[in-house]
């Protein structure tokens, strides 16, 4: 007598499946880009504002100057890194959150089963659209804050190995807290009145549009328990001068806090979106 075991999907179905989520990411792409108002509030909201807070307040003066005049920056150099980490929030939770609950409302995931696309697959395009779209971003805000406002990037190697695992870490977390938010919308008429109220109160809160030490204390202390607060301090430790660090709650940059913050979420995240994500929408 034959004894079959199952030892799950072989190296066929796991190239397939790799396969068709790379197919994915494409076509995630090109639907992202068709949609002007996700365009313009997940991928150029971030380099619009940086525009309007750069001519807005260049009068201003340089921000965080030493004594003796040197050291300080520009109030747009200042914004970015707040801003870069708004980015990530935006093409994480944001665009993920809003999107996916209209595709389980409007019950494109439940006929997802009939398709020959895999939940793996279905991931891997809604990953891989997240990072694609926060490089392209990124990459669009670094270059608008130095052609447009003369912001300097850092020059040294260590700062850059700081932003990579900031950018990574950054990205892992809000992409796993936006599929976990997109179980609350109801329905996709109400994704967009769910969701972006929430991030745009963290955004005020955080530091990203003011300076979180202009804000009560009892409402920095509501801040710190959010990742977003940490992820624009971590950022600002990355493309601000070391000592303007002093304007900070705890007038240090904390990155080892902002690494378990992160982490923290990121772990909720994942948690929460396994226990919540559902194909379709419950009645």
């Amino acid at each position: 007598m034959t004894q079959t075991v199952n030892v799950g999907p072989g190296p066929r179905a796991r190239r397939s499946a790799l396969s068709d989520g790379v197919r994915a990411i494409g076509l995630e792409l090109r639907g992202y880009f068709r949609v002007p108002d996700t365009v313009f509030f997940t991928f150029l909201f971030p380099i619009m504002l940086l525009g309007i807070f750069g001519s807005a307040f260049q009068s201003t003066g340089e921000v965080g100057q030493l004594p003796d005049g040197s050291g300080g920056v520009s109030m747009a150099a200042y914004y970015m890194p707040g801003l870069v980490a708004a980015g990530l929030l935006l093409a994480g939770i944001q665009n993920l959150a809003i999107d996916i609950a209209r595709e389980r409302t409007d019950g494109w995931l439940r006929r997802l089963g009939g398709t020959p696309l895999s939940p793996v697959s279905y991931f891997i395009g809604k990953i891989g659209v997240t990072l694609i779209t926060a490089l392209l971003q990124l990459a669009l805000l670094l270059a608008f804050a130095a052609l447009a406002f003369d912001v300097e990037l850092p020059t040294e190697p260590a700062a850059w190995l700081r932003f990579a695992w900031l950018f990574l870490l950054g990205i892992a977390t809000m992409t796993l807290l936006g599929i976990a938010l997109s179980a609350l919308p109801r329905s996709s008429r109400s994704a967009s009145a769910v969701v972006i109220p929430v991030v745009l109160i963290l955004q005020f809160i955080s530091g990203v549009y003011l300076q979180i030490t202009m804000l009560p204390e009892w409402l920095q202390h509501i801040a710190s328990v959010f990742p977003l607060k940490w992820l624009a301090q971590g950022m600002r430790s990355v493309f601000l001068p070391d000592h303007l660090a002093a304007a900070e709650p705890a007038g240090e940059w904390q990155l080892g806090t902002v690494a378990l913050v992160l982490a923290a979420w990121l772990i909720v995240g994942l948690v929460v979106s396994l226990l919540t994500f559902r194909w379709q929408r419950r009645s």
